[in-house]
């Protein structure tokens, strides 16, 4: 058991939310205006703001994340979606995106947040239902949004501070904040799927759950459109940190 355990961890980690930041980065991408200066990404005050004192080693990450993704991930990605009808491609995006429902759920609580939380259970139980097992989405035809909730925003929530910009192998994108965050929303999620061990009556529990983390998180890159170095700005990096950072000051102002 320990052992099936830690595979899974060290599996999830080296695949998982790549896609959540690369995401991140693309929704970011979307939003930019076509003309820039360097400076305006990389001077004094932003870089204060940004607060990214291992550049060199962000920027060392950056380029083997680029590596990783064009050499395993869209590739991957690309298979995925020549065999994958999409009308299946959709059914698995709305069972992965219920299952998140969970995650969304405890923290709208530990943020004090009643009627999203609310909110949230209502979609997931309405999903779970009605939704067969939440291959449909329901919920959202009842008019009830979809939240996104981590502990990285709780944790913002009680007044942490974000730290210092850092960029991960394969997560991408992150602060110290939200890489603590994304272990603990890990750690709960792991401790769920031990408690209700789904899968542990049919004899290759760790070979099903290593699969279904793998599926998931292909589909989450096959949904994001970003590619590294495929914005044309030759300083790409101070780019992404950015405007990383600005999204997040727009979603503290929502």
């Amino acid at each position: 058991m320990c052992n099936n355990a830690i595979k899974l961890i060290i599996t999830s980690v080296l695949i998982l939310t790549l896609t959540g930041c690369a995401g991140r980065s693309a929704l970011l991408l979307d939003e930019a205006p076509p003309l820039h200066s360097v400076s305006e990404f990389s001077d004094d005050e932003n870089v204060s703001r940004t607060r990214d004192p291992w550049e060199t080693f962000n920027r060392s990450i950056y380029k083997f994340n680029y590596e990783a993704d064009r050499f395993v991930f869209l590739p991957v990605v690309a298979g995925y979606e020549t065999v994958v009808p999409r009308f299946a491609r959709t059914g698995v995006s709305n069972f992965f995106a219920n299952f998140s429902e969970v995650r969304t759920f405890y923290n709208c609580i530990l943020q004090a947040k009643g009627k999203k939380s609310l909110v949230t259970l209502g979609r997931f139980l309405t999903n779970s239902t009605i939704g067969i097992g939440g291959l449909l989405d329901p919920a959202t035809a009842f008019g009830w949004r979809r939240e996104s909730e981590n502990f990285d925003h709780t944790l913002e929530a009680w007044g942490v501070d974000t730290g210092p910009y850092l960029v991960l192998p394969i997560l991408g994108p992150n602060t110290i904040r939200s890489a603590g965050g994304f272990v603990v929303d890990s750690g709960v999620r792991w401790a769920i799927m031990s408690a209700i061990d789904p899968f542990g009556g049919t004899g290759a529990r760790t070979e099903i759950e290593i699969g279904t983390t793998a599926l998931e998180n292909v589909d989450l890159r096959h949904r994001e459109s970003f590619r590294y170095y495929d914005s044309d700005y030759p300083f790409e990096y101070y780019m992404v940190r950015y405007l990383f950072s600005e999204r997040r000051e727009l979603k503290i102002l929502r």
